[in-house]
């Protein structure tokens, strides 16, 4: 299986250390850790980078939780902040890198219409911009229409699905 051109099978520690540098993980639970801040959360995320100083990494991450709506709420720790600011930050933690792949398990699982439209959105908005890729996996049809290709799984199985018919 070839990962961004590369071989995966049989592929040395080295290789797959860079290619983790270059894919953001969005998880159902957001997955972050509660003795962090928002910010250390989403700075954590580039402690794989080399070549980023410590303020560098601290400005990166203040100006990502503000792309996602929460520049005021960069020092607020996960027990202080809702469901869906929490899905914010594990979204300003993956993007922050500017990876070319983002795989995002559930990211609305937890969320009510709105808020998850909200964190669809801003996810499509900056990847786009950063011209990232987005593999999500959801039972979510109300954020179908975000996709530009859709795969159904059944059974063990991939097929296409209809873009017209969502």
């Amino acid at each position: 299986m070839k990962v961004l051109g590369n071989e995966l099978r049989h592929a040395p520690k080295s290789l797959l250390v860079e290619l983790r540098r270059n894919i953001g993980y969005i998880f159902q639970a957001h997955n972050l850790l509660n003795s962090l801040t928002a910010r250390q959360n989403v700075q954590m995320s580039m402690e794989l980078h080399n070549g980023l100083s410590e303020s560098d990494r601290r400005e990166k991450a203040c100006a990502m939780l503000a792309s996602v709506g929460l520049g005021e709420f960069v020092n607020y720790y996960p027990n202080e902040l809702s469901v869906g600011q929490k899905q914010r930050v594990a979204i300003a933690r993956a993007l922050v890198s500017e990876p070319k792949i983002i795989l995002a398990d559930e990211p609305t699982a937890s969320l009510d219409k709105k808020s998850g439209r909200d964190v669809v959105d801003i996810m499509q908005s900056l990847a786009k911009k950063q011209g990232s890729s987005v593999v999500m996996v959801t039972h979510d049809n109300r954020i179908l229409d975000v996709a530009d290709r859709l795969l159904r799984m059944e059974d063990g199985k991939l097929s296409t699905m209809d873009l017209a018919a969502v």
